[in-house]
């Protein structure tokens, strides 16, 4: 019998209309975007404003976008998993909301909480179930509603996040293709660095947590820069020299779309070029988990079947992983 891999056949997206530029930031805190553009990369970021939309309405739009392009109907799949860190609400899941928005009544679905790396966390984990021959159809939605829980006071992070959805669909095959391997870590000391202070069971809401703006993401920028340079590029890089890929057979590498300086620091001690990286961080911005399958989607009519692609994340935790994958199809 052949062994069975899992393998990304398709990829979907939506993104909010309004672009919240540099020159708007700008006059909220003090910044500029030749400040923003030199040391982060980003020019504009997509912004959910519509009144009473949340996560699960970009999540379920992506999976809409996702299920027409494959030609798939919502009775087929299996199983669905939401990567993200900006629920609709604490319960019930946001996988739950977007399940019965897009008629996904025949599959269980759930929550993954890695922060960035909550794309590649959610590929390893749906990789097992196809591979065990359980599921034939995952559904994978990774959205995030960042701009909820910012503070367009703090400059540290308001330049840094937008809004967006992305879904992928991950099905068998037995052909040479699809998820080879990945590697996933983590180390709960990060969290000092980077969270958010109340809202959950170590320190509830009250008046006090919201008056001193505690519901807002909190980071340690040169802490968190430090770890994610190091951590992408060197499990990227590992990943690498398990599977003996030179950086001339690496066709793509996707990285989680943080930081400019990051995705070159990770570039280089992989040594390939610029022409082998998918960026599209200056269009979205940090969209958290969504960045690596925006990425998908925004390249996928560049991709061809057989692609050696590295899929590299870090993220809030500390979460970081990368994982190696053949693309599975050619997008013509």
């Amino acid at each position: 019998m052949a062994n069975i891999r899992a393998a990304i056949t398709g990829v979907g997206a939506y993104l909010p209309e309004y672009r919240l530029t540099n020159e708007e930031i700008s006059k909220m805190v003090d910044t500029s975007d030749e400040w923003i553009m030199q040391r982060i990369g980003i020019k504009e970021r997509r912004i959910l404003k519509e009144e009473g939309k949340a996560t699960s309405d970009m999540g379920a739009r992506a999976v809409e976008n996702l299920l027409e392009k494959t030609g798939t109907s919502p009775e087929e799949v299996d199983m669905l998993i939401c990567a993200t860190i900006t629920p609709d609400m604490n319960l019930p899941a946001t996988a739950n909301i977007i399940a019965h928005k897009t008629n996904i009544h025949n599959a269980w679905s759930f929550d993954l909480n890695a922060a960035c790396s909550g794309f590649i966390f959610s590929l390893s984990t749906a990789t097992q179930f196809i591979e065990s021959g359980r599921y034939k159809k995952v559904v994978i939605v990774a959205a995030e509603k960042m701009s909820a829980i910012i503070n367009y006071e703090d400059r540290t992070t308001c330049p840094l996040f937008g809004d967006g959805a992305a879904a992928v669909l991950v099905e068998p095959t037995t052909e040479d293709l699809g998820v080879v391997d990945y590697i996933n870590r983590v180390d709960g000391l990060g969290r000092h660095h980077l969270h958010i202070k109340a809202g959950g069971s170590l320190k509830p809401a009250s008046e006090e947590t919201v008056k001193n703006k505690e519901h807002y993401l909190y980071q340690e920028g040169q802490a968190v820069f430090k770890a994610a340079v190091s951590s992408m590029a060197d499990v990227a890089v590992e990943i690498m020299e398990k599977h003996n890929i030179s950086s001339e057979d690496v066709a793509w590498l996707v990285p989680h779309q943080a930081n400019m300086r990051i995705i070159e620091a990770t570039a280089r001690r992989m040594g390939i070029s610029k022409k082998q990286v998918m960026i599209n961080i200056r269009k979205y911005g940090n969209t958290t988990a969504a960045t690596i399958p925006l990425c998908l989607w925004d390249y996928e009519k560049q991709l061809k079947k057989g692609d050696n692609i590295i899929l590299a994340a870090f993220g809030a935790g500390f979460t970081w992983g990368s994982t190696y994958l053949k693309w599975a199809y050619d997008s013509e």
